[in-house]
């Protein structure tokens, strides 16, 4: 996928070094599974961003030209990540104060699907704790800003290649998401997942979910979990956009319940992910 990308609609351009997106983390990104093609759950993505201008103060995105954009770096691709960088631009001086006139700036780079083990979809994964914590900003609760330094770090907590993901907490100590997956678990009929309003990102798996739970008879319930609470739910499961659904099976080496609904959610989203093949051909897909 070489040369795979457009800066403002043109392949040869490069980031100016004094993007505010660079200096100061000042913009949005969307990471977007490709299938046979297609730009999955585009729509998803695009409500978040365009939330996300709005709520950073940044011009409206052209989401026309970006889904053009994408289009051309997607044909003929059969599975790929494209990575959407939204900026507020060069700035007019240096300094904080946004410019009065923003000229944003629209990355688009096109990357291979991530190397995932089978074995995460059929037999469930391992997960840690995490050390560092996510700080309380509602201003920023939900949306995908690029300051992603507190996911950095503690993504750097474990080299372990048996350990698939780490939970992240907030200041009081309760569950937010992983390192870059929402979290849900099952307790009778109700699916719960904690509630993004001081911090976490909303993701777009996340919404998906939460619009097909009535369909599997649940109940959502937007609310804070402690570690110590996810030994005695049903099932406890993660999502990305990528990687669809991801069954845990151990947190910090503690055995969790394991139970059908994940696999039922995997059932209708996997076509919207980068779910391996091997492991679609298992599946009851949703006629």
């Amino acid at each position: 996928m070489q040369n795979k990308k457009l800066v403002n609609g043109r392949s040869e351009a490069v980031v100016d070094p004094d993007d505010r997106g660079l200096t100061y983390g000042d913009g949005l990104f969307e990471t977007i599974p490709v299938r046979d093609g297609q730009l999955c759950l585009w729509n998803y993505h695009m409500d978040r961003l365009l939330d996300g201008s709005r709520r950073l103060g940044l011009p409206e995105p052209p989401l026309s030209l970006l889904r053009e954009e994408a289009r051309y770096l997607v044909r003929d691709i059969e599975k790929a990540v494209l990575k959407i960088i939204y900026t507020r631009g060069s700035g007019e001086n240096r300094g904080y104060a946004p410019p009065s006139r923003p000229l944003p700036t629209r990355v688009l780079t096109l990357h291979e699907p991530p190397k995932q083990t089978v074995g995460n979809w059929f037999e469930g994964v391992d997960v840690n704790i995490c050390k560092t914590r996510l700080s309380s900003q509602p201003a920023l609760a939900g949306i995908k800003h690029l300051n992603r330094l507190e996911q950095v770090m503690a993504r750097g907590e474990w080299r372990d290649q048996g350990v698939a993901e780490g939970l992240m907490l907030d200041e009081n100590g309760l569950v937010v998401e992983g390192t870059a997956t929402n979290v849900f678990v099952v307790q009778s009929s109700a699916l719960v997942t904690p509630a993004l309003d001081y911090c976490g990102v909303e993701g777009v798996m996340r919404r998906r979910i939460i619009d097909l739970a009535p369909e599997l008879g649940l109940r959502v319930e937007h609310r804070g979990l402690y570690p110590e609470e996810l030994g005695d739910v049903d099932e406890l499961f993660l999502t990305n956009s990528v990687i669809g659904v991801w069954r845990v099976r151990s947190v910090a080496k503690s055995t969790i319940a394991q139970g059908h609904i994940a696999n039922r959610f995997l059932e209708r989203v996997a076509q919207d992910s980068l779910v391996p093949d091997q492991v679609m051909r298992t599946l009851d897909m949703p006629k």
